[in-house]
């Protein structure tokens, strides 16, 4: 697995990822008045303007969509895939699964980002 990167210009909006021993962890805010979870830095809280606290939330959670991109996007060599994870007890993130888009439904984990700050996730469970 490759190192998390080790600074962010201020503009980037992807999630920040910590590793704790071999977990991955997704850093964000939590309202503390509506517990609505956000991942970009904010003041107050988007859904009720609420005060936030910094806090981290689980790295798994389920397939909300997923597609395989064949078009050139800097910085990444067609095809691939990417899917937006819905973390468990926190938000919707966007992740690169590789080359095979995930089903909705299927249960999925953070495990790596990339140099350039890209969550990296891998199925955990097929949709039954």
């Amino acid at each position: 697995m490759s190192s998390l990167p080790a600074e962010r210009s201020p503009g980037d909006p992807r999630p920040r990822a910590e590793r704790h021993g071999s977990e991955v962890t997704v850093a964000g805010w939590r309202c503390r008045d509506c517990a609505h979870p956000v991942t970009q830095p904010v003041l107050r809280c988007p859904a009720c303007r609420g005060e936030v606290d910094e806090t981290t939330f689980a790295s798994e959670g389920e397939v909300w969509a997923s597609t395989c991109l064949r078009v050139r996007v800097p910085g990444h060599e067609p095809p691939f895939a990417v899917a937006y994870v819905v973390l468990d007890g926190g938000p919707r993130v966007l992740v690169h699964t590789g080359v095979t888009p995930l089903a909705p439904g299927t249960r999925a984990r953070v495990v790596d980002v990339t140099p350039d700050g890209d969550l990296v996730a891998e199925q955990i469970e097929e949709v039954v």
